[in-house]
């Protein structure tokens, strides 16, 4: 893994969203459907949020609210966003300050991917496996 790397090497492209009106139900459904941790909130081809399983959590299942709460009153809407020329130990340090599990990554003032720590096991196992064949 090379720290140095800038985090537009390890980020996911393909970001999966709902609306800000979507029921966080539906969210949840989207999530188990794709095997995922979050969501962006898109409204306008912009995304104006960001959803996790945590905020399910803490924000729906202990306030006891309705799964039919729309995301646009539980999403958070300050984004921590890197660039993504920033370099990966860069991103690592940043999200261990914050306490977050995921890292949305803009381009020219917009969001084109997101970096998980998944992302980062995945990379890993991919050069353990390159190592190997090459012995």
């Amino acid at each position: 893994m090379e720290k140095g790397a800038p985090i537009k090497v390890y980020m996911t492209r393909k970001l999966i969203g709902v609306e800000p009106d979507d029921s966080v139900k539906r969210a949840c459904e989207v999530m188990v459907e794709f095997d995922i941790g979050s969501l962006v909130v898109v409204e306008s081809n912009t995304v104006v949020g960001f959803f996790t399983k945590s905020d399910v959590i803490r924000r729906v299942v202990i306030p006891g609210l309705p799964n039919n709460t729309p995301v646009k009153q539980i999403m958070s809407r300050e984004l921590i966003t890197v660039n993504s020329n920033t370099p990966l130990h860069d991103v690592l340090d940043l999200m261990a300050k914050k306490g977050i599990k995921h890292m949305l990554v803009e381009e020219n003032g917009r969001i084109v991917g997101i970096f998980t720590l998944s992302d980062l096991l995945t990379a890993s196992r991919r050069r353990l496996e390159t190592a190997i064949a090459a012995e």
